[in-house]
């Protein structure tokens, strides 16, 4: 399940990279280490699901607040929300 969450994370990634604004590309790449130590973390527990991924991810991003200002934290909040669709229609 977490490599299959990885490439669908990667693919998004690109697809972003080649096709974002400025606001999409920045945002997309800050989410995608948050996203990577997520799925480390997850590599150590034995049962994973998406409920755990998403859990996980709020708390990240719950912890990313104190380093992005609000606008920037938006920006990461709507790029979680597109990966996020992604990955719960695999």
């Amino acid at each position: 399940m977490l490599e299959r969450w990885d490439q669908i994370c990667h693919t998004w990634i690109n697809h972003t990279l080649e096709n974002g604004n400025d606001d999409e590309v920045f945002s997309s790449g800050y989410l995608q280490g948050h996203f990577a130590v997520v799925l480390s973390e997850l590599e150590q527990q034995q049962q994973v699901d998406f409920p755990a991924l998403q859990a996980q991810m709020a708390k990240s991003l719950e912890q990313a607040k104190s380093e992005l200002a609000p606008e920037d934290m938006v920006l990461v909040t709507n790029a979680w929300q597109q990966l996020e669709q992604q990955l719960a229609a695999a």
